[in-house]
């Protein structure tokens, strides 16, 4: 597939989900590399769906470590079971947050996040990397963002 977009003109997210992620698995399926897959993956959820911040965590030892990302400079590590990424590290699940201040723990990596969505992905029965969706507006990941990625999810584990 060529390193190009088409993406929906719609305001319906679930339609730029729909338009969305046939491309990434095309986009993945003839690349080896995880780190690359993942580095378009970020850029293609950013550039179709505008996301404040989207990234990897990558499970090293007993931390989540940085991984392929887009937006503002963000946290290098997280901790098992601290903030949202931890949380959903430890709780193999995907955790879907209106207002981060009200989440406890949350780590503020960014000031101007408002709501988050972390989606992890798991390989043996094992949490091996999350994704981290922030947006610097209340309120504004719901099912539909949660069914696209985690759908996603497992284009991503697929190749692991």
């Amino acid at each position: 597939m060529a390193e190009e977009l088409v993406i929906a003109t719609s305001n319906e997210k679930s339609e730029r989900y729909s338009t969305l992620l046939p491309q990434i698995e095309a986009l993945v399926a003839d690349e080896r590399d995880l780190v690359a897959n993942l580095a378009n993956i970020t850029a293609a959820l950013r550039q179709t769906m505008n996301f404040f911040w989207v990234g990897f965590y990558v499970v090293r030892e007993n931390q989540l470590v940085l991984g392929p990302f887009q937006g503002p400079i963000a946290c290098t590590r997280i901790d098992y079971g601290r903030g949202v990424c931890g949380a959903a590290w430890k709780e193999k699940k995907t955790i879907l947050v209106p207002n981060v201040e009200e989440f406890p723990g949350h780590i503020a990596c960014s000031s101007a996040s408002q709501s988050e969505i972390v989606v992890p992905a798991i390989k043996n029965g094992e949490v091996v990397l999350v994704l981290d969706v922030d947006s610097d507006r209340l309120n504004d990941f719901d099912e539909v963002d949660q069914r696209a990625l985690e759908n996603l999810m497992r284009t991503v584990e697929r190749i692991l």
